[in-house]
């Protein structure tokens, strides 16, 4: 790799230790360490709320996914062809900040909660262990698979550019995650999800579009996709009857996870005010497809750039592609926006863990009287104990595309339905939310161990039958 690729990576990543380091100070309270006192602006949210919530999924797996199988996936061995599954993107960022942000900021602050599962548990009974254990357990079990994914997509990425051993890159990637996590919390995470957000944006719409101008224009790019496969450049795929049906459907359906997602809700809660909402909201869209959509193009200009089946490892695509296009010193800088993409979302996902295991259970059931700087201490021991989960689980086979879509489901059909009936149906009872969290969480995992066959996707009936187990009992709890 060239020297100057190497010397700008690790200057951006000791910027990034810098970061860690100096929030750490700011850390005095646990509603500092967990949502930065409430305090951030709109454009730190917004940006850090994308950048979270896209991840290696965007910058390796959706871009590996689109250079593999094209807009509609032909081959139809894919749930989630990758123009469906940008528009469901998409389309969930757009409904999780109308149905979700602004009520879930005045609510949390009003309930005085710093966490969703204390959010449920204060909105309902005030005190009940069950449903805080119910909705940390589910978060903690799909957040250590979300996190390995971000680990893996580390590990593949330092292994294209610098040659590592893919565990080696898995355990340089978290660790400086781990470490800025730990120092700095929640404040850290934001503001260098900010910068991370910027690199990202510049990857995903820079570089494709770049690419696209050195293949010679739209033109050229429809003559050499076409020649491997014009099926490719469709909408469809060429599908047709129910392997279309449920590649639309589940990849629109991608979008219902955002509703209940920890790691992005957290960001609606620590925004300085519900009035500046608004504005986050219009950020954050723009954003989102800016970047889904040039994730899309950039699997696309690759297979015109390499051609087809160049790469063993489609997720391994846009380093090479970056390193192929642009001068060293600026691949770099893009090379770290897909560390970027995997760091904005570990952090995140590494804090929300943390805080439902430090404030959730420690605090709430087992030291009630516990010091502020008791609880952020435990807090750090948890954000390395889970960080060493993720890497055991980071060594899976599985690809980054197909973990993330796991944990994903899980958390948004369990969640998803409980807090947008919470926030916007008055008759929602606690026995009803309870029942939905377990419902959905329970149908992905069966779902996905006994009816992948469907080829439909697992979040989609999770979601349905959530749902309907919230409204269905909380109408049976419902006094006239």
């Amino acid at each position: 790799m060239n020297q100057t690729v190497t010397v700008g990576f690790f200057i951006y990543l000791l910027l990034i230790l810098v970061v860690g380091i100096v929030t750490a100070r700011f850390n005095k309270t646990l509603p500092d360490f967990l949502l930065a006192g409430r305090s951030l602006g709109p454009w730190v949210v917004a940006l850090s709320e994308r950048a979270s919530g896209q991840s290696g999924w965007l910058i390796l797996g959706l871009t590996g996914l689109a250079y593999s199988t094209g807009l509609g996936d032909p081959s139809g061995l894919k749930p989630q062809p990758a123009l469906w599954a940008a528009i469901g993107g998409c389309s969930g960022v757009i409904l999780s900040w109308i149905l979700i942000a602004e009520r879930l900021r005045v609510e949390s602050e009003k309930l005085g909660a710093l966490t969703l599962p204390r959010f449920f548990e204060l909105k309902f009974r005030g005190e009940d262990a069950l449903i805080r254990f119910v909705t940390t357990s589910i978060i903690v079990f799909c957040f250590i698979f979300y996190i390995a994914a971000q680990f893996d997509a580390a590990g593949k990425s330092l292994e294209q550019t610098f040659g590592f051993s893919h565990f080696r890159g898995i355990l340089v990637g978290a660790f400086i995650i781990v470490f800025y996590t730990l120092m700095g919390g929640f404040l850290a995470v934001a503001w260098t999800d900010f910068v991370q957000g910027i690199i990202m944006l510049v990857t995903l719409v820079i570089l494709p579009l770049v690419a696209l101008e050195q293949i010679g224009g739209m033109d050229q790019l429809i003559q050499k996709v076409s020649e491997v496969d014009v099926n490719l450049l469709s909408p469809t795929g060429g599908r047709g009857g129910w392997t279309l049906f449920t590649g639309i459907v589940s990849g629109l359906g991608i979008g219902l996870g955002y509703l209940g997602q920890p790691h992005v809700l957290t960001r609606y809660m620590s925004i300085r005010c519900s009035s500046e909402v608004g504005k986050a909201k219009s950020v954050a869209i723009v954003y989102a497809i800016l970047t889904y959509g040039g994730a899309a193009l950039m699997g696309i200009v690759a297979i015109a750039y390499f051609g087809s089946g160049h790469f063993a490892d489609p997720e391994k695509m846009m380093p090479v592609l970056a390193t192929a296009v642009f001068p060293a010193w600026f691949a770099g800088i893009l090379i770290c926006g897909a560390l970027a993409a995997m760091m904005s979302t570990a952090d995140s996902q590494l804090l929300v863990t943390t805080s439902s295991v430090a404030e959730d259970v420690y605090h709430q059931s087992m030291n009630p009287r516990a010091k502020q700087s008791q609880l952020v201490f435990i807090s750090r021991i948890v954000t390395l104990i889970i960080g060493a989960l993720a890497i055991l689980l980071a060594r899976l086979p599985s690809s980054i595309f197909d973990k993330v879509l796991f944990a994903w489901g899980g958390l948004g059909a369990a969640l998803g339905p409980s807090l947008v009936l919470s926030l916007w149906w008055n008759k929602t009872t606690r026995n009803g939310v309870l029942a939905g969290m377990i419902l959905g969480f329970v149908t992905v995992i069966v779902w996905d161990n006994f009816f992948k066959w469907t080829g439909l996707y697992s979040l989609i009936p999770g979601f349905l039958l959530s749902w309907a187990a919230v409204y269905l009992i909380s109408l049976r709890g419902t006094k006239p």
